[in-house]
């Protein structure tokens, strides 16, 4: 019996609600086609995409809106995303399959682990952070997914001068990205206005109305690697 333990502090907890009955459908019929097992070893994209192109990553992508709309959008680029939680995954694969976009891969698990596994050195032009979990207990923060070591293996797969995009609607965690980022030597911070991006290129989520609803402010980042 394998009695080791996964000690690393995660920086999500599932709460995965109810699949509908099309998001099932979408994981059924469309997984073979969009879906990635977790690699043993880096990934060989121009095989997979059966292309060279310019390529996006977005970690924790939600319902998907995001990546949804790049694709669409860029047909002549390829994009991946990673994200923990079904009903998103099922969100993302029907807006894909509807709009007819064969230019994204998905994979339905932990970010970091998919990072180390399967990215080879300089193998991305974009990395896409948007609205991560706040974690806005202090007690909690250490359990943010920005920190020094994230940033190191950001900084690892991304290509010299590809960039680093990151949201958040809640302010605390802006300042901590903040901190972290303008610290780490291979990262510049390319925002326009005062250190943040005051019009950033994405669609809008879910998570991010909802935030406004609350009363938050918004606050996009880019960071571009050295």
């Amino acid at each position: 019996m394998n009695t080791t333990h996964d000690r690393r502090i995660r920086s999500f907890v599932r709460r995965e609600g109810r699949l509908t009955a099309g998001q099932q459908r979408n994981l059924d019929n469309l997984w073979p086609r969009y879906g990635l097992a977790m690699p043993t070893a880096p990934l060989d994209w121009d095989a997979i995409f059966g292309r060279t192109a310019p390529r996006t990553l977005e970690i924790g992508f939600g319902a998907g809106e995001v990546l949804a709309d790049l694709a669409i959008r860029h047909p002549d680029e390829d994009f991946i995303g990673i994200e923990v939680y079904l009903t998103g995954v099922g969100r993302l694969l029907g807006a894909l399959d509807d709009a007819g976009a064969g230019n994204a891969r998905v994979f339905n698990l932990d970010a970091v682990d998919v990072l180390k596994a399967g990215f080879a050195d300089d193998s991305l032009d974009n990395v896409l952070l948007y609205f991560p979990d706040p974690w806005p207990k202090k007690r909690h923060h250490k359990r943010r997914i920005v920190q020094p070591a994230f940033a190191d293996e950001i900084a690892r797969v991304l290509k010299p001068n590809g960039l680093w995009r990151l949201a958040t609607d809640w302010a605390n965690y802006a300042e901590h990205m903040r901190e972290v980022l303008d610290a780490h030597e291979a990262f510049e911070n390319v925002g326009d206005v005062g250190g943040f991006v005051s019009e950033p290129p994405r669609a809008g989520t879910r998570f991010e109305a909802r935030g406004r609803r609350k009363g938050h402010e918004v606050f996009d980042m880019a960071y571009r690697r050295r």
